[in-house]
Order: structure tokens, then sequence, then C-alpha cells
């Protein structure tokens, strides 16, 4: 099925892609209590993990296919820890509106794994800082976000029919984050030694991209109060609070938004060049996707090694 398909409708292929999955899976890794979810250049995180088991999209039905560089497009189903280990659900590969998915099927893998018996997910992200505080490699453990394409609506995966009768109809996100969670990724990070400014804490806006911010809107943002910017996980997370899921967000300083304090004067330029002055043309700050994906290689074990000492760390009762 395409990605196309909306996974509000009772047609949809829940049922038929837990049929495949039962086929393919070993049964100690059917049912994941951790699901991941990874961003640009994070998709080593699947390299933590033991017996893994890949299963393209193509291969279940209600999955389209990223297109996005840095993200592949399969699910890793594998075990962290010793011993037993913890079975664990990997999305190598998340779906953004920009591709032209539907916001449903954005989400879709998230409500996925919720019917796998998922009870805890972490999203890694790559995400630009607005915090002038925030240096590129730190990674932000989100208490929070500003959703904009949520609060106008028409890209909020709640939008339309309920997906199940148990779901309320207005979903409380002042808990979005979860306490637990960002408790342990804290221990995690002191159990690995990372220095303190290794991890930090703030809160994620989403815009629906593909288009990096202007400086007015990275400067509007920040006044409103968001620390980074990335164009994806909120979806997710609505979707996955809606599910009941305990949420934590890993957020990945990759580049620093453009923000200069004061803009560029063609005007003074063209008079000095008028009145036969020299003129100083100042670099023009850009950011790119291989930027993105450069700094998500070289902090990958990084964030491998903290994502999986979290997933020990979760009780498992």
């Amino acid at each position: 099925m395409s990605s196309t398909s909306d996974p509000s409708d009772p047609t949809e292929p829940f049922a038929s892609t837990l049929d495949v999955l039962a086929r393919i899976l070993p049964p100690h890794l059917l049912n994941p209590r951790v699901g991941i979810v990874c961003g640009s250049g994070l998709s080593t995180l699947a390299a933590s993990l033991r017996e893994v088991v890949e299963v393209p999209y193509s291969a279940l039905e209600g999955f389209g296919k990223s297109t996005v560089a840095g993200h592949k497009s399969a699910l890793a189903f594998g075990l962290v820890g010793e011993g037993a280990g913890v079975p664990v659900v990997v999305q190598l590969g998340r779906f953004h509106a920009y591709e032209g998915h539907p916001i449903k099927a954005v989400v879709y893998p998230i409500r996925l794994m919720a019917k796998l018996g998922v009870q805890n997910l972490i999203i890694a992200s790559a995400t630009g800082a607005l915090n002038p505080d925030l240096a590129v490699g730190t990674i932000v453990t989100i208490h929070d976000h500003l959703a904009i394409p949520n609060m106008t609506g028409w890209l909020n995966p709640l939008f339309g029919p309920l997906t199940s009768s148990d779901h309320t109809r207005f979903l409380p996100l002042s808990d979005a984050y979860s306490v637990k969670l960002r408790r342990l990724a804290f221990h995690a990070a002191h159990a690995l030694g990372l220095p303190d400014d290794a991890l930090a804490e703030g809160t994620y806006a989403w815009v629906s991209g593909p288009t990096y911010e202007t400086p007015a809107e990275g400067r509007f943002l920040r006044a409103a109060g968001a620390d980074v910017v990335g164009m994806s996980t909120v979806p997710e997370v609505v979707a996955a609070r809606e599910e009941g899921l305990e949420v934590l967000v890993l957020a990945l300083v990759t580049n620093a938004v453009v923000i200069p304090e004061r803009y560029r004067s063609i005007k003074e330029e063209v008079k000095a060049e008028l009145e036969g002055r020299k003129v100083e043309t100042p670099p023009e700050p850009v950011v790119n996707h291989e930027e993105v994906l450069t700094v998500g290689r070289l902090k990958a074990e990084l964030m491998k090694s903290l994502v999986a000492r979290i997933i020990e760390m979760i009780p498992r009762d």
C-alpha cells in the first residue's frame, strides 16, 4: 500500500502488517518494549542491537518510502543489553509531511509500535540551534514543544476521526515528555562519564520544512521560547501520547540557525561605493543538509551509547 493511505480508517492494514511481522520475526523479537525513531544521519543507532532482523518498509502495508538522505526505509528488530536483553524496534528512516506523505502516514509506524507492545518511545532528531548557548554537537533532552503547524490544524496528526474509541478527543500535551525517561537520560550520561555540557534541556519548535528558517523566522521562534528547531518529531510525539506511550526526545544540534545581529545594508554599501570608499563584503552564512548529516555521523557513536544505556536503565516491570 502506498504512503497515501490513511491509518485512521478502520480498513487500514494494521492486522495485515502485524501478521507479516509475525511470520518474519522470531517470537522473542515480536513484542518490543522500546521503540526508537532515527533522525537524519542517526540510523547507525541500530548498530547497538543484537540478533538484528531488518524488515524493509516495502514488505509492510501502510508504509511509504523515506526519501531523505541519511534515512533508510526499514524497521530493525533486535535486543539491547546483556543477557536476555531488551527487545526493541528501530525505525530506520522516518516520514515527513514535506515529502508528500499525509500526516496520518507520518505517524503510522508509531501506532504500529504501540500495537506491537512498545511502552517507551525514544526519538532521536537532528535539529538547528536557536539558543546561542547550545553548541553544535550538544544533545538536548526536550521538555516541551512549540508546534505552529499543530496550532493551525492542517498538520495535526489527530485531525479527523478518532483512531480508536479508547482515545480522548482532546489530548493534553502538558505532560508530553516523560520525566521518568528524561531523568534516565541524565543518569545514563553520568554513567557514561559524559561532560556536563554534553546534554542540555530545551524546547523544540516544529516547522513544516523543507526550507531552513529565514533569519526573521529564527528570531521569531527564539523569541517565542524555543531552543532548537526541526522538521519532524512532534507528529510522532503527539501520536505516541495518544497511544499512551512514554516519550523521550533527544535532539542533536547539528547546526546553528542563521540569526545575524543585524542585517547587511546594501544601501550603505552602494553609498560607500559611490563615494569611492572600499566596501568589505561579509560572508553569507547558509545551512545545508550535508552539514546536518556530517554532525550526525560524528555523534552517532555517542548517541548510540547513550540510547543503549537509557534502555538498559528502564525498569523491566
